[in-house]
Formats: C-alpha cells, structure tokens, sequence
C-alpha cells in the first residue's frame, strides 16, 4: 500500500490532490489546522469514493512543537499499518500575510508555515521516505524568479514587505528541494517543486488584511481551478521511475532563478537546521 502525506490537504490544492490521488489507489494522510475542516474534507472524498483511503492529522504547522507531535503520529500510523514506509510527502500547506507577525519561536510566520514547517517534517519523515526510495515535492511559484535570500535579515525585521517575504519563501522551497537532492539523490530519494500557477484558492483571504483580502479575491478570478494544478503533483507521484527534472508545471519541466545553487541551498539547509535544532547528518543513509 503507496501511502502519501499531504499537508494543507482540507481545501484547495491539497483537497484535490488527495481526491486524485486516492482515486488512483493511494493511502492518502491530510494534515490541516482545523479539525472541523478535516472531517468535511474527509466526507467530501469519501461521499464520491466510498473506497478512498483517507485519513486526517489535525495540527497547526506555523509552531514547531506541533510539526514535531503530528510527525510522531503519522511515523505511529505508518508503522502500525504501512510497514513504516511512505511513498511521498508534499509539503503544501503555506500562508500569505499582510504585516509583519511571528511564531512561538519568533519566526515571521510566511517563512515558517512556507519554508521550516516542511524543512522539520522532511527531516521527522526521512527515514520512512528512504525505507521506499520516496519523493518530496513542495508547492512552490513563479514568484521566486526576481529574489533572493535576505542571509543578513532572513526574517525580514529590519524592513518587513509581505510580498518580499512570500517570494523569499518560495525561492527557499525550491532550494531546498536542490539541497536534499543534492544529499539523497544516491539513497533514490528525489525532491520535486510544483508551480500551481495562479490558482483560485483562499489562500490570500485568510489572516490577512482588508487591502491583501480585497485584491486576491479579485485576482483569484482569473486563476485556475484546484484541481488542475493537483493533476501534476499526482503525475510526480505516479512515475515508476523518478523524473530527474526539479520544477514542474502542468506536467512539465520548466526554468528556474539562477539563485537555486548548490552553495545557496547548503546555507539554507545550514540556516535552517539551526533554526529547527536539528541535522540532517544524523538521518542514517540507508
């Protein structure tokens, strides 16, 4: 049984996803925040699939301690009834924000809910992605084409910009798909980014300001439905041999920033190891 963790799975992209995918035989486990919006999720997949294989975590990514505790009950999950393997993990779940706020640790939440959130629970799933020679793949976008990492002020406190913040975020996933690569690629794992496109979520109207809610929910009405950007996260999940490609849109490979480098992506993981305190190092190679 190929089982595949998708967080920010209860609507939008995530929700589609896991409806494809577990319409394709995959044992699907959602993460989301609101366990409301989990069990209409669920419902929702299991009133067209009565046979669908879906479970949901409920936790609140943006705080650390919650990526650790919801990690250490899927690894139950899995060993209990998945041979402690698990096929894929796509870090979706992400936030946009209007000003500048942080999390118990004192992260600026886009960086952390985008970036470390992922980056932690990659690192607590590792060993049951080797076990199976599985993927990551990141919900990333064209936005990180034009940015880079601010090294000095990666939170962005000096001088806060919501939109600066959102992009650096999405040039972070990308490098660090390039740095686990980079790291696992010999041990048959492979890293992956999607670029959704302009996608008709409600991704910019939650927590944010009256002015960021007004224009994405005008500038949502020219994206694309959900579904069609999940149509390339289940096409990565579904090659029996791994693409060698890093970031896909609608099915296919496409150009990246000059900033995802090898150097870039190691003082990232670097970066980020410290500020989740933990090291990569110490997951065996299997």
């Amino acid at each position: 049984m190929n089982t595949i963790v998708i967080t920010g799975a209860s609507s939008g992209i995530g929700l589609e996803t896991a409806r494809i995918l577990t319409r394709q035989g995959f044992n699907v486990l959602g993460v989301s925040r609101s366990e409301d919006n989990c069990k209409k999720a669920e419902e929702n997949i299991l009133s067209e699939n009565p046979n669908a294989r879906i479970s949901f975590f409920v936790a609140d990514l943006m705080q650390q301690r919650e990526v650790v505790r919801v990690a250490e009950e899927i690894i139950l999950y899995l060993n209990e009834h998945c041979d402690g393997e698990l096929y894929a993990l796509i870090n979706n779940a992400g936030c946009v924000r209007s000003w500048y706020m942080t999390t118990e640790e004192g992260y600026e939440q886009q960086f952390a809910i985008n970036h470390l959130a992922g980056f932690l629970l990659t690192y607590k799933l590792l060993p049951a992605l080797m076990k199976v020679r599985g993927c990551v793949i990141m919900t990333g976008s064209d936005s990180h084409k034009g940015i880079r990492v601010h090294w000095s002020d990666v939170m962005l406190r000096r001088r806060y910009n919501p939109l600066t913040a959102y992009k650096q975020s999405k040039l972070c996933n990308i490098l660090f798909a390039k740095g686990l690569n980079d790291r696992y690629a010999a041990a048959g794992i492979r890293a992956y980014v999607v670029d959704p496109g302009l996608v008709k979520t409600d991704i910019g109207n939650k927590e944010t300001g009256s002015l960021v809610n007004f224009i994405w929910t005008l500038r949502k009405r020219h994206g694309v439905t959900p579904d069609i950007p999940a149509k390339t996260y289940a096409f990565l999940c579904e090659q029996k041999n791994k693409l060698e490609g890093l970031y896909y849109y609608l099915c296919k490979e496409k150009s990246y920033s000059k900033q995802v480098t090898s150097e870039n992506a190691n003082r990232l993981f670097e970066l980020s190891e410290r500020l989740c305190d933990i090291s990569y190092e110490k997951v065996r190679m299997i």
